[in-house]
Formats: C-alpha cells, structure tokens, sequence
C-alpha cells in the first residue's frame, strides 16, 4: 500500500513539480557598429599592371630583380636595363644604382617618364629630386620626366630641384655611404 501512495507521489515531483520558470531578461538592443570605411589612397608611384610596361619574363616579372618589389606598385620610379642577355626591371634608381655597385654592366638604361608612363633613355630625362612626393627606397624621391616642361611643372608643384641622370645617379650612390 506504501508503495501505491509514493509511487504517483515521486511521479508527480519528478515531472511536474519543479520550480517556476524565471523570467527571461529583456535583452538589450544590439548595437549598430558603424564601421567608418577608410579609403587608403594609391602611391603616387602606382599604376594599373595594364598601364606598365614590364621588361622582364617568367614568375618573378613583377618584382625588382634586386629587392623583390612589385614593380606595378612602384612603377613611376622604375628602371630598366640590359644585363649579360636578359632585360631587368628594377623599382627605382636606388636598386639600380645597387646593380652597378655590384660591378654589373648595364646596358641600354631606361626610366619610366611619370607623364606618359613610357619607358625613355635615362640620358633623355629629367630627373626631379628630392620633391615632397615619396620616394621609393629612399628617403630623397626620384622622378624623371621626357620633358623639361614637365619635370618643371612638377617641380613647382611638388618642390625639388631638375638635375640630368647623371646628377641623379651620383645621389642615388650616396644611400649606399
């Protein structure tokens, strides 16, 4: 008899007998993130990979032969040569200038003219140094030109003085000191 009168009661305490549920917190509102969307403005050396010329062939044709640098990115300071048989690129006059500290010949030396974004005869340029536009590999910019009006008209915007290659070589040599 004890056990028809505990048995319902253990069945009713397990199943139906628990404590009142709690009631839910209100949950606060999410916040809304607003993300502020920084645009991060392009080197001024950059240019679409369809604007550049690019001299050099097989995997390794976007990057400075001497530092590894996307020649795409850096393009407005680039520099070409021929060495031995094969055509090189380099990222700037600094890594060229590396090059020929090694003791390599370089032949046929061209730049890429900022303006027309062709590549010329260095001995053709005219080289703006040391203007407030940043340089690349160096704290002294670099940048030539095929017009003398050009390099001036930069000049005036962006400081700087116009020196010849050569001029422009001999300081790129001075990083090295």
């Amino acid at each position: 008899m004890i056990k028809y009168f505990f048995l319902p009661l253990i069945l009713v305490l397990v199943s139906g007998c628990t404590s009142a549920p709690k009631p839910q917190k209100e949950m606060p509102p999410k916040k809304k993130h607003h993300h502020k969307v920084v645009k991060i403005k392009p080197l001024f050396q950059t240019v679409p990979e369809s604007k550049a010329t690019l001299v050099q062939s097989g995997k390794n044709r976007l990057h400075c032969v001497v530092c590894g640098m996307n020649l795409v990115k850096y393009y407005k300071t680039s520099h070409t040569a021929k060495v031995d048989e094969n055509e090189e690129q380099y990222c700037s006059l600094h890594c060229l200038a590396a090059q020929l500290n090694e003791g390599e010949e370089l032949r046929n030396p061209k730049v890429v003219d900022v303006t027309t974004l062709k590549l010329i005869p260095v001995q053709n340029a005219y080289y703006v140094v040391g203007s407030d536009v940043k340089g690349t590999m160096t704290q002294v910019s670099k940048y030539a030109f095929a017009s003398l009006n050009d390099a001036e008209a930069f000049q005036a915007k962006h400081g700087g003085r116009v020196v010849d290659f050569n001029e422009a070589l001999r300081l790129a040599k001075q990083d090295f000191n």
